[in-house]
């Protein structure tokens, strides 16, 4: 077979060329870390890295929704703990306001009952991140709106919230909602926590009842119905406790498995990318001498002359 002049440059050129861009991948390998820079470095490897990078992505927003949920839980907790005190505390006055009492101390007592209302009120309608915390999805509007009497008094409560809440993903297929609305009347779908139909809850009016009462004097009122009708809103906060708890137990799960996920996403992502630097250094070593080598065989070969061959 002839061999041309030309074929030895050529093939050296060409060997040259591979042996050099081998070279310069590995270095970048050692120098980032990463094993693979291109999708042709390795086809399947960067195949299943898109797939699980795609994975963190899911986990990462999940773990976004988790903490969000949980952030709105514990405020909404704080406001429910808050209102349970005012709760408390009129039924107390109830207890307290038997046939023994003058009316001068009723009247102390209505003045303190107008309070706890108006305390209520303004805890109710707790915002976070400017959102209404019980106004159901309407979150851009205050759950309840006062009407006064001349004197500041409370006479009349509106709810302007909805029974709807809103939920979000925190793992593939499974929603959760961390929202407790102020009223529901409907006999389905989420308590309300001011007022509900299902269990006769209703606390600011059985507030403004109470309130009225002690002004009026009506003792026996008093003991035979406001305090029987606080205890349906005692009943009811003690519900609302309970589906708290339960949403922030199922949150606090979801976090310790997303965050597990992540981290054995990581690892997987990890063992298909990342370089073994060890293992680079040598492979750029052995590459680097092959180059060298390469360059001083050509330069032999090419400064052979004839009377090489002839001796």
């Amino acid at each position: 077979m002839r061999v041309t002049s030309n074929t030895f440059p050529d093939l050296l050129v060409n060997q040259l060329g591979q042996l050099a861009q081998r070279q310069n991948r590995l270095q970048n390998q050692a120098a980032t870390g990463q094993r693979i820079q291109l999708p042709e470095d390795d086809p399947t490897a960067m195949r299943r890295v898109l797939g699980l990078q795609s994975e963190a992505g899911a986990i990462s927003q999940y773990q976004s929704n988790i903490q969000r949920l949980h952030d709105y839980s514990q405020i909404s907790y704080g406001a429910v703990h808050d209102i349970k005190g005012l709760l408390d505390r009129a039924g107390e006055i109830a207890t307290l306001a038997d046939g023994t009492k003058s009316q001068e101390e009723l009247n102390t007592y209505a003045t303190q009952v107008e309070q706890l209302l108006q305390q209520g009120i303004q805890d109710v309608n707790t915002q976070h991140n400017g959102d209404y915390l019980f106004s159901g999805t309407k979150s851009d509007t205050p759950p309840y709106v006062a009407v006064k009497d001349a004197d500041g008094n409370v006479t009349s409560v509106t709810y302007q919230g909805n029974d709807q809440v809103a939920s979000a993903e925190i793992a593939e297929g499974v929603t959760i909602s961390s929202m407790t609305i102020g009223e529901n009347t409907s006999g389905s779908g989420p308590r309300g926590l001011i007022t509900d139909s299902r269990s006769g809850a209703d606390f600011f009016n059985h507030l403004i009842a109470l309130r009225d009462n002690l002004r009026a004097g009506n003792t026996d009122t008093i003991a035979n119905t406001d305090s029987k009708n606080l205890g349906k809103d005692e009943e009811n906060f003690l519900i609302q406790y309970g589906n708290i708890g339960a949403v922030q137990a199922r949150l606090e799960a979801a976090s310790s498995i997303s965050n597990t996920r992540a981290q054995s996403v990581e690892k997987l992502v990890s063992k298909e990318a990342d370089a073994d630097l060890s293992q680079t250094l040598v492979r750029l070593n052995q590459t680097q001498n092959a180059y060298q080598a390469a360059i001083q065989s050509a330069g032999t070969i090419l400064n052979q002359s004839l009377l090489d061959y002839i001796r």
